[in-house]
């Protein structure tokens, strides 16, 4: 599968930005999809990410209440809805695809190339 991150931009804090990550190849219902980021000097570290289906989600401590991950698999997306972003949320963040149901960042096996988020005054 191909995935295609788009949406970053510079935003300001308490701003709002929605990610999203277009796939192609084989049924995107197939894969459990994921967000990550990645800030200069820092590793790669997992947001959020959501089940085959939709129904089950996770998210890192830091943007839980903030950030809502979705699916739409008709049309072969995910989003990454970001609400009240905060400074620290500044990154490069990617999608990924992983056809195991559970699992980390090295369970993932397709990596798009990444959307730069930026949030400053």
């Amino acid at each position: 599968v191909q995935l295609q991150a788009s949406g970053g931009g510079l935003v300001q804090p308490g701003d709002s930005l929605r990610l999203s990550c277009a796939a192609s190849g084989r049924a995107f219902s197939s894969y459990r999809m994921g967000w990550f980021r990645q800030s200069p000097g820092k590793e790669r570290e997992f947001v959020a990410a959501i089940s085959r289906g939709g129904v089950g989600s996770q998210y890192a401590d830091s943007v839980k209440g903030r950030f809502t991950i979705s699916r739409d698999n008709a049309k072969n997306t995910v989003y990454l809805q970001m609400n009240s972003l905060k400074p620290e949320d500044t990154a490069v963040y990617y999608c990924a695809a992983s056809v195991s149901l559970y699992g980390g960042l090295s369970s993932y096996e397709f990596w798009g190339q990444g959307t730069q988020v930026t949030v400053s005054s």
